[in-house]
């Protein structure tokens, strides 16, 4: 993945999951970073949440920092890195059939939902 190849994490440690359940990110919690090069590639990721819907809230929090990224900020981004470094291949795979036609599928049930 040339994302994981362009930061230098092709070798790193795979995780289970792109965000540990017990953080919680702060705008004043760490030090400011002094070259945020790094972190801004964060906008890079927004994209990659098209087919990879499983960062998508990940993603969604790291971006509020992108004014004044911290380390704590940064080391949730490398988080998200690892995350996808487990699984490279996943995600959604659009393919054309030759016809403009968008058609969607869903396993949810609201037959059952009782606030409809």
């Amino acid at each position: 993945m040339y994302f994981l190849s362009e930061n230098g994490m092709l070798g790193c440690r795979r995780i289970d999951s792109p965000m540990d359940v017990n953080t919680k990110l702060l705008p004043d919690q760490g030090e400011l970073l002094e070259d945020d090069g790094r972190y801004r590639k964060v906008e890079k990721l927004n994209y990659l949440t098209v087919i990879r819907s499983d960062i998508t809230f990940t993603v969604s929090i790291v971006s509020q920092f992108l004014s004044a990224p911290r380390t704590t900020h940064l080391e949730a981004v490398i988080r998200v890195l690892r995350y996808l470094n487990k699984a490279p291949g996943r995600g959604f795979f659009y393919s054309d059939h030759g016809h403009i036609r968008v058609t969607g599928f869903s396993d949810t049930d609201w037959e059952w939902c009782l606030f409809m």
